[in-house]
């Protein structure tokens, strides 16, 4: 806690000593010949400051950390001998009582918010060269490289959290993009067989020879233990024909666009679509609800694994 609370008020001040510079510097100069005006604001400063500055900074900094701030460890994390109300080394204290608590804590909330802040601030700094920079500047970023791809849609733009594609393999991205739309469609057939057989379902046998009608079939999970083994073998089979005989992955095609897949995937190779915009915005409707679908899916299994039957998801 002692750390959490020091870097805390270190980040608070820095990130202030980022923020400040951009509209008050000090007159006059920092060393000889070197206006504060000429310092610039961030990372840049760094190689602008004398080493006499340096020397000074780090003395500071010891005589805070050493002299003025002794670190007592009969006292509470962060609270200081000398230390006053915001620091203020007046001897200065708070009443015990809620409203103290409620400033510690809200020190404590402000400090972990500071450090989040000063690393963005830094990081943004050293990509586009300003604490405030557009990231249209940081050309070097391999993300470049898919940020016009489908799928990039408002409010995350390009969202790539585990740096899948940071090492810019166009390859390797198409092969991944091919994986989510596949997926997304059959999480979309997914979610939809979830739900219409709680409205209808088929006449007639599933099985003639075992008996089993399609109505006596139950929906979700329990579902897999009354198909028979023979039924498993032809699901196999029916896949394995559509992704291996009727889309089969042309790599001079777009991901997930097969020769014969037509419009709304119809195999009578229909499309492409004429209107270039309008193709696009469905194209970007499709991953945006098949990434929709694989969330779904997974949400009713596992409500219906722990509810035990999935029509008591849908309140029935």
């Amino acid at each position: 806690r002692q750390t959490e609370i020091k870097h805390g008020r270190i980040a608070q001040l820095a990130a202030m000593g980022y923020i400040t510079p951009e509209f008050f510097k000090f007159p006059g100069n920092c060393a000889s010949g070197v206006p504060f005006a000429d310092i610039p604001n961030g990372l840049a400063a760094l190689s602008k400051v004398p080493g006499a500055g340096w020397c000074q900074i780090i003395l500071f900094i010891g005589l805070v950390e050493k002299g003025l701030y002794v670190y007592d460890p009969s006292r509470a994390p962060g609270d200081f001998e000398n230390a006053g109300v915001l620091g203020a080394p007046n001897g200065s204290t708070m009443v015990e009582g809620p409203d103290k608590t409620k400033k510690l804590n809200s020190e404590l909330a402000n400090g972990r918010l500071a450090m989040m802040a000063i690393i963005g601030m830094m990081v943004q700094d050293g990509l586009t060269g300003s604490a405030w920079g557009d990231w249209a500047l940081y050309t070097d970023s391999p993300l470049r490289a898919f940020e016009s791809e489908l799928g990039v849609q408002a409010p995350v733009g390009f969202w790539d959290p585990m740096g899948f594609t940071k090492d810019g393999d166009v390859d390797a991205f198409k092969r991944r993009r091919e994986s989510e739309i596949k997926h997304g469609r059959v999480a979309m057939f997914a979610t939809m067989g979830y739900i219409v057989p709680e409205y209808f379902k088929f006449p007639g046998y599933l099985s003639p020879s075992l008996g089993l009608k399609f109505a006596d079939v139950p929906n979700g999970l329990a579902a897999i233990s009354k198909v028979p083994g023979l039924g498993w073998a032809q699901w196999f089979i029916f896949c394995g024909l559509v992704d291996f005989g009727l889309y089969r992955a042309d790599p001079a095609r777009a991901p997930g666009d097969y020769a014969n897949g037509g419009i709304l995937g119809v195999p009578n190779a229909s499309g492409p679509m004429s209107d270039e915009e309008g193709r696009k915005k469905k194209l970007n409707s499709e991953l945006a609800n098949g990434r929709l679908a694989m969330v779904a899916i997974m949400g009713m299994l596992f409500q219906n694994g722990t509810m035990g039957d999935a029509s008591s998801m849908w309140g029935l």
